[in-house]
């Protein structure tokens, strides 16, 4: 049976954030920077909603590409940055060892976040799976290139030799798969609200106004209408 068959499941995946810095996001052009950075940290609380293994890696740092956005290490405040040279993750033996930790207990579904899609996230995925059975789901939208062609003619030639094109939104209801999975539904929701645009918004709705409950925020009160005379 194709492993292409099989989902994403809490025990069977790892992520790993490649270069979700600055610098390397200001040269994104594939897609909205501030979209782009919810998409990370909204793919980053899920990880962490359900105990799924982190890696973050980092290049050039403190001489060229600053420090990781804030927003995703506050989901992961324990997590060790593993800071390289190469633009290529897989050429660094602390990424090899964290990977491989992870998945001598299962976890060889590699989930792949980062910047840019072209050069970074291309290198590694190509590298890691010629020399490993490891299986690498490319995030696409927590995922930029410095173009839209550079960005999706760099996917298509992943998805070519392998690799499983995704999206974050995809990756954390494949993780949830049931809602009578009560333990993860609340903070599901949660992300969705915060990360998940249109589709948050719908659920805000449907919470307030058709099954009424309280909002979800304190605010002052509400006055009028009162019609100018």
């Amino acid at each position: 049976m194709s492993k292409l068959t099989e989902v994403l499941t809490p025990e069977n995946s790892q992520v790993i954030f490649i270069d979700q810095q600055p610098q390397m996001a200001f040269g994104v052009q594939s897609i909205d920077r501030q979209v782009l950075k919810s998409n990370v940290v909204g793919l980053a609380k899920a990880a962490k909603v359900f105990n799924i293994p982190a890696t973050i890696t980092t290049v050039e740092t403190l001489s060229f590409s600053g420090n990781t956005f804030p927003e995703l290490l506050a989901v992961f405040p324990e997590n060790e940055l593993l800071e390289r040279s190469s633009m290529n993750s897989w050429d660094d033996q602390n990424v090899r060892d964290a990977l491989a930790l992870h998945a001598a207990d299962g976890r060889k579904k590699i989930v792949v976040s980062g910047l840019w899609t072209e050069v970074c996230n291309n290198t590694f995925a190509l590298s890691c799976m010629h020399d490993t059975d490891y299986e690498i789901y490319m995030v696409a939208d927590a995922s930029g290139g410095t173009s839209v062609e550079a960005h999706k003619y760099s996917m298509d030639r992943m998805v070519q030799a392998g690799v499983i094109p995704v999206t974050w939104q995809q990756v954390l209801l494949e993780w949830q798969r049931d809602w009578a999975r009560r333990e993860t539904y609340d903070a599901v929701m949660g992300i969705v609200k915060d990360h998940s645009g249109a589709y948050g918004m719908g659920v805000d709705y449907a919470y307030t106004m058709v099954h009424n409950a309280p909002e979800r925020v304190t605010h002052g009160e509400r006055v009028g209408p009162n019609p100018a005379k």
